[in-house]
C-alpha cells in the first residue's frame, strides 16, 4: 500500500515561521511584508521545499506572470531562434512563454480560444496567418498585444519588425550592382504583411532605376513551395538570373531547385534571402540574405509588452529596425563588398 505524500501548504510555512498566513502570501506575491519576516517565511519555504501554486498567485495578484507566443511553424529555422530568445528575456523579466503553434489555420476560433483560454498577461503575434484580425480580437478582451516580425496595415496594433521595403529595395540595388538582368521573386503568404513590404520595397527599386517588374511568385513560406516555383522558372523560357526569396526558409528550397538542375549558386543564378537564420552560414548553403535586427527586434517586442501590462494599457507603437546585407557565396559579387571585424562581409551602397 502506498502512503500519499502531503504538499506543505502555505499554512505550514506560516506556523514555521511564526507569521500570518496572509504574510506568507504577501511574501510571495510581492506584497508589503518587514525584510525579517520575509526571510523567515523564505527560510521556513525552502524546509519545508514549499513551492507557492502559480495558480493561486495569479488569482491574487490578478496575473498569470504568463506570455503567450503565437507562430506559424517551426519548421521556418528563423523561428526557433526567436522563440528562444524571447523565452529567456521573458524569463528574466519574470515570465513564462507559453507556445502556440497555429499551423497556418484559416479559421480564427481554434487560435482565439486557445490564446484568450489561459488568463496570459500578453500576447506576442509571430504568425503571420490572420495576425492583425487575431491582434485586433485579444484587445478587444483586454489582452494587450505586440505583432513580432509582421505590421498592422491598419496601423492600429502595436507591432515590431526590420524595415521591410528598405531592406529588400537593398536587395534589388545590389542585384543590379552586381549585374543582373533578370531578377525574379518567391513570395510568402498573400495576407503576410512582411511578405507584401518586402515584395513591395523590391519592385519599388526596380522602378526607381528604370527596370522592369520583376517576375513574382508565391512560394507559401514552405521549403516545397519555393522549390517548385524555382524548378519551374529555371526549367521555362527566360530563366531569371537571380531569386529573391523574401525569407529564408524559401531561399534554401530555392537553393536546392538550383542544385537540383545541376548549376551553381552565385555563378550560374543568384540566390538571396531574408532573415539571415542560423544555418545560413553553412558551406553548404553559404546563403547571402538580409540580415534582421534579431537583437533589437526582441528587445523591442519584450519592453512595449511589459510596458503595456505595467500600465494597463493597450500598446499602439510600430517600430521597424534597419536590417543589414550579409554577401556570401550563393550570389554574385558587387563592387563595395566590407569585411566586418567579425569576418562577415557585407554591403551598403
Amino acid at each position: 500500500m502506498h502512503s500519499v505524500i502531503e504538499k506543505p501548504t502555505g499554512s505550514d510555512v506560516a506556523r514555521l515561521a511564526g507569521v500570518s498566513k496572509s504574510a506568507v502570501s504577501r511574501a510571495f506575491t510581492g506584497g508589503v511584508v518587514s525584510e525579517e519576516a520575509r526571510k523567515r517565511i523564505l527560510e521556513a519555504a525552502r524546509l519545508l521545499k514549499y513551492r507557492p501554486s502559480n495558480t493561486a498567485r495569479s488569482l491574487t495578484t490578478r496575473q498569470s506572470r504568463m506570455i503567450g507566443l503565437a507562430v506559424t511553424s517551426l519548421d521556418n529555422q528563423f523561428y526557433p531562434e526567436v522563440v528562444e530568445k524571447l523565452s529567456d528575456r521573458f524569463a528574466r523579466a519574470g515570465y513564462r512563454l507559453l507556445l502556440f503553434v497555429t499551423h497556418g489555420e484559416a479559421d480564427l476560433d481554434p487560435v482565439l480560444n486557445e490564446l484568450l483560454g489561459y488568463g496570459l498577461d500578453g500576447v506576442v503575434l509571430a504568425s503571420s496567418s490572420m495576425a492583425s484580425q487575431v491582434a485586433a480580437e485579444c484587445r478587444e478582451a483586454g489582452v494587450p498585444v505586440v505583432m513580432f516580425n509582421n505590421v498592422d496595415p491598419d496601423g492600429v496594433q502595436a507591432g515590431v519588425s526590420s524595415d521591410d521595403e528598405a531592406g529588400a529595395a537593398l536587395v534589388a540595388r545590389y542585384l543590379l550592382a552586381s549585374g543582373h538582368e533578370r531578377p525574379a521573386v518567391i513570395t510568402g503568404l498573400g495576407q503576410s504583411s512582411s511578405s507584401v513590404r518586402r515584395l513591395r520595397g523590391f519592385q519599388y527599386e526596380l522602378a526607381r532605376a528604370g527596370r522592369a517588374r520583376a517576375r513574382a511568385s508565391s512560394g507559401d513560406y514552405t521549403f516545397s513551395g519555393a522549390f517548385e516555383v524555382a524548378r519551374a522558372w529555371i526549367e521555362g523560357p527566360s530563366p531569371p538570373d537571380a531569386l529573391f526569396c523574401v525569407n529564408d526558409h524559401m531561399a534554401i528550397g530555392a537553393l536546392h531547385a538550383v542544385h537540383h538542375r545541376g548549376l551553381t549558386p552565385g555563378r550560374d543564378i543568384s540566390v538571396i534571402g531574408f532573415d539571415n537564420v542560423s544555418i545560413a552560414h553553412w558551406p553548404l548553403l553559404d546563403l547571402t540574405t538580409l540580415a534582421q535586427p534579431l537583437e533589437g527586434m526582441i528587445e523591442a517586442t519584450v519592453a512595449l509588452l511589459l510596458k503595456a501590462i505595467a500600465s494597463n494599457t493597450m500598446p499602439t507603437t510600430q517600430e521597424a529596425l534597419t536590417g543589414k546585407l550579409v554577401i556570401r557565396g550563393s550570389a554574385r559579387r558587387a563592387p563595395g563588398i566590407t569585411r566586418e571585424a567579425s569576418g562577415e562581409e557585407t554591403w551598403a551602397d
